[in-house]
């Protein structure tokens, strides 16, 4: 497909904003059930209208401070054991680029290349940006 092609025809993909869509609705559900579940409780106690209001602003505000903290220790999470496995690809290619490019070549067989195609494209891959390769 040559450049000009792809200029006219732009493919605007979604599923890289499904992790945040995913996590605000979750969010947004939860702090919608556990807040009103909350004021309901205590309303039921009978509480004033001042204690109810003071109760739902609480919660508001707890649940946005979980929320940002659990957030905050998943993303971190996540790039931690990222940065591990690229540490190890590294690894892995310094003590044995053959065994690696045979690892990749498996992959594309997998994926529906011939043998031979496979070969090559993990060898092309790999001449360009070995880790690159690897990670994806």
């Amino acid at each position: 497909m040559s450049s000009a092609t792809r200029r006219l025809h732009p493919e605007r993909h979604r599923t890289d904003r499904i992790g945040w869509l995913r996590a605000a609705v979750l969010g947004a559900n939860d702090g919608i059930v556990s807040t009103a579940s909350l004021v309901v409780g205590v309303a039921a106690a009978q509480a004033s209208q001042s204690t109810i209001l003071m109760t739902a602003v609480a919660g508001l505000v707890a649940g946005a401070m979980s929320m940002a903290a659990g957030e905050y220790v998943s993303v971190h999470s996540q790039a931690d054991t990222e940065k591990a496995d690229l540490d190890r690809e590294r690894r892995e290619l310094a003590a044995d680029p053959a065994a690696e490019a045979r690892e990749l070549a498996a992959i594309y067989e997998r994926r529906g290349l011939d043998a031979a195609l496979a070969q090559q494209v993990a060898r092309e891959l790999m001449e360009h940006d070995a880790l690159g390769a690897h990670a994806r």
